[in-house]
């Protein structure tokens, strides 16, 4: 008590106290005499009828609490045994402020504690928290119970307290430093955790040595946990995951599911340093936490995976993904100022995460890895056990490195959005002159508003002569500036942003680009270089600055490309045109482009693997079969149909790798018989890898009545709650029909899936997968209108971000969609060159 009161305010939320009571040191203790709940605001007021005076004491509380169904705070999870038979664990998800539903706390970053805990548990289940075990006996009132007391834990915040109480299987190894790994799985599928086991064995002598601090604990458990709302959480020594996020199966799990595996695991016990011996201040610095270790996750696996080749595949899924919601005028700042428990939720985003990988990635790269690993061991050393700000970080990496990190990255996370750069070049004798200038980028178009925002741009500059190395670095810190390249010929390309790192979309003269296209087709561009230019040209198109046939020109360019991630993105964009064309009637046409691009890579892979490939082969043969198959690519189709007969009879098991394309195909060209064939594979499927495939590709099924067939089977018991989410997501997705049909669900439904969700992440995912294909100006009213009746707090920004694309994809439409007509008419009559 540092000053006399006779009241003390604590969060504490779906709790009742029965009695409490505080005990000075030596004295007398005095029982609390009223409990004022201010439900609200999640805290309590316990009152005491005298005045508790300045010192230390013992705070007593007597209280009961429930076991919920929203996979939040202390919660149960509903599984079934190998037997068949429905039972429930235990566990928890405290983060960001749920801890308070387990116990009376003060539920904040900065308010650390070190934490006693003792389980009083069935005697054959499982009891596990953030520490080893140090005692367990048998309880004195109930010889079916037994006593677990943990060891005491590190100075830590309460948001990574965790307990778990279930039936479970494990697999252990030691790490070459000597901390316990365990790895815990359902009963049964120990075998399922090895690989993520030896991820992580692997991975944490990589931290130690990155950060150069042990890891500070003696053990450190990885379980999957049945219902679990987000992909996993980082509790201190007690990582919690959902299954499709820790278990594989060497058999049935495909390629894609290994690499999720592994980043997900680089991802938490990143974490363990970074968030749990030093954690954010307040929720504002989330971005640090999430962003930093969304960004060593991949540093992490490419140490583990060099053959993932997963820094190009960062690209694809984290930066152009933050760049497309940070050109929205309803995006935010990286750091956002946070008050509300609901506006916590609501920053778990892809600006938080990706976007703040990201501009790490291009601060990593603009520092070298040398600096930035002693500013990362300054920064580690100096705040362990305590709290950080932003600013401490780039002040530890500013006196390791000598560069003025503070100013660059106030303008990257402090502002939103980020910058076009506009660059044209002239040959004045034997060098390159080059003239950039930037200017917001912005979704809706050329930025017109007063004082235009400015940014400090690390830029790279390279030529045909080294397409690998920069030519010139500079910082650019002024609205225009000139930069001049020595010998540089004139038959040589020059392109910015090499590595596509720096955190900008490049826009270039014509004459530029016209001569960076060959290096598409002849593949003289590094891949990242190549996805990087076509993704910027596909985002220059959406918001009207280029028209959108000059992109799909491009993507004829991409006729030889190897590489998975460069295709990947390219199937990613050609997505989004296909659904905004659902909306004409030459949808067919865009359907006969897509076969057009993917059928020479289609024929170049085959359906088999060959020998020597690896692991994005297969990623690879996926996308593109998957691409075909749904377009109706006649072949594909018809070996896609051959293989699932083979397949269901049980006479040749599909690959993991070609499940989803395959299931994709014959769903989308099956009837009735197909779906129910799909159903009780489902049903069969032992593994929620298998039950997630086949939930993911339901909604491709065409007919009206086959859609409600799979709306209403979304929220059947079948379906993890976890998991509805994709089944809605993905009918509406699937076609015209299931978009319509998907939002009436929704709102028919609203209010079981609100409850089901309420304040979580899920709520947002379900808002924006559902609504952003709409292209017609009045959806976008439609849709702010039943939220405004119908709120749902932590997905205000969602719900305006979607308004906002939906507009943007009407105008889209509206600019664009003859010229793509003519241009996919005039390609069937006169056949490009190729």
């Amino acid at each position: 008590v540092r000053q006399a009161t006779n009241q003390i305010v604590m969060n504490c939320a779906d709790i009742d106290i029965i009695t409490a009571s505080y005990a000075p040191e030596g004295d007398e203790e005095i029982h609390a005499t009223g409990f004022n709940y201010q439900n609200e605001d999640e805290k309590v007021t316990l009152s005491f009828p005298s005045t508790l005076q300045t010192g230390t004491g013992t705070l007593k509380i007597d209280f009961v609490g429930e076991l919920n169904d929203k996979m939040k705070g202390f919660y149960r999870s509903r599984y079934t045994t190998p037997a068949g038979e429905v039972r429930y664990a235990a566990v928890t998800q405290f983060e960001a402020t749920d801890a308070r539903r387990a116990f009376p706390c003060w539920d904040e970053p900065a308010i650390k504690a070190t934490f006693d805990i003792s389980l009083v548990v069935p005697k054959d289940r499982v009891a596990l928290s953030n520490m080893n075990v140090i005692d367990r006996k048998p309880y004195p009132d109930d010889e079916n119970l037994v006593e677990v007391k943990f060891a005491r834990t590190p100075v830590m915040s309460t948001y990574l307290v965790a307990f778990v109480v279930g039936e479970y299987d494990f697999v252990e190894t030691r790490s070459k430093d000597g901390v316990c790994v365990r790895v815990y799985t359902p009963v049964g599928k120990a075998e399922q955790g090895k690989f993520a086991l030896e991820v992580a064995a692997k991975t944490l002598p990589f931290y130690k040595d990155y950060f150069n601090v042990p890891y500070p604990l003696p053990k450190i458990d990885l379980i999957a946990i049945a219902d679990f709302a987000a992909g996993a959480m980082e509790n201190w020594g007690l990582v919690t995951y959902r299954e499709t996020a820790l278990l594989i199966d060497p058999k049935n799990s495909c390629s894609s599911s290994r690499q999720w595996v592994a980043l997900v695991v680089g991802h938490e016990l990143a974490h363990q340093w970074f968030g749990n011996l030093v954690t954010m201040e307040w929720w504002t610095h989330l971005w640090l936490n999430e962003g930093f270790a969304s960004w060593i996750e991949y540093l992490c696996v490419d140490h583990c995976f060099p053959e993932y080749d997963i820094w190009t595949q960062f690209v694809s899924a984290d930066y152009t993904r933050a760049q497309e919601l940070d050109a929205l005028d309803n995006s935010h700042p990286i750091e956002v100022s946070v008050g509300h428990p609901s506006e916590v939720d609501e920053i778990f985003d892809a600006i938080s995460y990706s976007k703040g990988a990201s501009v790490i990635r291009m601060l990593h790269d603009y520092i070298g890895d040398k600096d930035f690993k002693k500013g990362m061991n300054m920064y580690l050393t100096k705040f362990q056990q305590k709290n950080a700000a932003t600013e401490d970080l780039w002040e530890s990496l500013e006196s390791a490195s000598g560069k003025p990190i503070a100013a660059v990255m106030n303008t990257w996370t402090k502002q939103m959005g980020f910058p076009l750069i506009y660059v044209e070049a002239e040959q004045v004798e034997d060098d390159r002159v080059l003239k950039l200038s930037q200017k917001k980028f912005c979704a809706s178009g050329p930025y017109g508003g007063e004082d235009c925002p400015q940014w400090m741009v690390p830029i790279t500059i390279s030529t045909s002569e080294d397409p690998n190395q920069a030519k010139l670095k500079i910082l650019m810190d002024k609205p225009e500036m000139s930069v001049v390249l020595k010998n540089v010929k004139p038959d040589q390309w020059v392109k910015l942003n090499l590595g596509t790192v720096g955190f900008y979309r490049t826009q270039y003269s014509s004459a530029m680009l016209e001569s960076l296209l060959p290096g598409i087709r002849d593949l003289s561009l590094p891949p990242v270089d190549r996805l990087g230019l076509q993704n910027d040209l596909f985002s220059l198109a959406r918001a009207g600055i280029i028209s959108t046939v000059e992109v799909l020109k491009v993507m004829e360019a991409f006729v030889n490309e190897p590489n998975y991630t460069v295709w990947s993105d390219l199937s990613c964009n050609l997505g989004i045109l296909s659904t905004l064309l659902s909306h004409t009637d030459f949808y067919e046409e865009i359907q006969e482009f897509v076969k057009d691009v993917f059928s020479p890579i289609g024929e170049r892979l085959g359906w088999d693997p060959k020998p020597g490939e690896g692991h994005l082969d297969a990623l690879l043969r996926g996308l593109v079969l998957g691409k075909l198959g749904k377009a109706g690519h006649k072949a594909t189709l018809e070996e896609a149909r051959r293989r699932f007969k083979e397949h269901v009879e049980g006479k040749q098991i599909l690959s993991a790798d070609l499940r989803s394309p395959v299931y994709l195909t014959v769903l989308k060209h099956g009837d009735g018989a197909t779906l129910d064939i799909m159903l009780k594979l489902h049903k069969q499927a032992d593994m929620q890898e298998e039950k997630n495939r086949i939930e993911r590709v339901l909604g491709a099924t065409l007919s009206p009545e086959l859609i409600q067939k799979v709306l209403t089977f979304a929220l059947s018991e079948e379906v993890r709650p976890q998991d509805t989410v994709s089944v809605i997501g993905g009918v509406a997705g699937g076609s015209k029909h299931g978009r319509k049909a998907a939002w009436k669900f929704i709102k028919d439904n609203w209010e079981e899936l609100h409850n089901r969700y309420q304040g979580g992440f899920l709520i947002s995912r379900l808002i924006k997968l559902s609504v952003e294909g709409f292209a017609v100006d009045k959806m976008a009213g439609e849709v702010k209108a039943f939220f405004e009746s119908h709120p749902a707090p932590s997905a205000e920004r969602t719900i305006q971000q979607c308004c906002e694309n939906i507009l943007l994809n009407a105008a889209w439409l509206k600019r664009d969609a003859d010229s793509i007509h003519q241009y996919l008419l005039q390609r069937k009559t006169s056949p490009p060159s190729v």
